[in-house]
């Protein structure tokens, strides 16, 4: 459900000059940095997260280092949360220039495709794919209004069907609930990109490589602010740039 706090309207609106983006997720690691990469860039920068303790938190850290950061209570699962998430952008800027979809969950383990308990792929599902369409509609008006408008879904090389069946590829574990929700979400990523393509909203996917996070109980060989790099690249894109594809930190990623 949705909740609200003093610290997601205290500050001053959004001026006209000034980019602003809204992450979900962003409480930490790579969403976190994420905010703090574009924060860096002098955007202003929703903090969209559930847990209300963290989020404030993430937020005055990024106001500690100079970022204009604002809080945005936000539960992608939950209808009334991203729309009420929706409402505090529009207060705050009256607009928004980037959204980046980062919110995501593994599903919890084991998944080995034979024995796996169903509800792990469903919540891997709503959260990675179904969250990810529910934000992206809700924030799509605000998106349109903004002169260069840009949507980064990060994803996974693991959802990439090429090198998943490509021999000798290692590509993480047998895992039927996560990979398969980050190959659904670059499905999804492409037919946005058919439907918004010459209306200048670019929307691409992105891998931020194997980093250390809770998601994969810190094993990770990338640290958050290495994984954000492409993200944040993929945010700052010229009018000319990509549109429906697929990049990591060094290029393009197969679909």
């Amino acid at each position: 459900m949705s909740d609200t706090t003093n610290e997601t309207t205290n500050g001053t609106a959004v001026g006209p000059d000034r980019k602003v983006a809204l992450v979900t997720g962003a409480n930490k690691g790579i969403g976190y940095e994420i905010a703090a990469g574009l924060g860096a860039l002098g955007w202003a920068v929703g903090v969209g997260a559930r847990d209300e303790a963290r989020r404030e938190a993430a937020v005055e850290k990024l106001r500690a280092a100079g970022v204009d950061a604002f809080g945005v209570p936000l539960d992608v699962t939950d209808d009334a949360s991203v729309a009420g998430a929706a409402r505090v952008v529009e207060e705050r800027a009256g607009r928004l220039d980037v959204l980046v979809n980062n919110a995501g969950i593994t599903g919890g383990g084991p998944q080995d495709p034979t024995t796996v308990d169903v509800d792990r792929v469903r919540a891997a599902v709503e959260t990675n794919v179904i969250g990810v369409i529910r934000v992206t509609n809700a924030l799509l008006p605000l998106l349109r209004r903004s002169a260069s408008p840009r949507i980064v879904n990060v994803s996974s090389s693991v959802g990439s069907l090429t090198l998943q069946t490509k021999p000798g590829a290692q590509v993480g574990p047998v895992a039927v609930a996560y990979s398969p929700s980050k190959t659904f979400l670059n499905a999804v990523t492409v037919q946005y990109a058919k439907e918004l393509a010459g209306t200048g909203v670019l929307i691409n996917a992105v891998c931020p490589g194997y980093v250390a996070t809770d998601l994969n109980a810190f094993q990770g060989v990338r640290t958050p602010e290495q994984g954000a790099i492409a993200a944040i690249r993929l945010s700052t894109i010229p009018d000319d740039g990509p549109h429906g594809r697929f990049f990591d930190e060094d290029g393009e990623v197969p679909w």
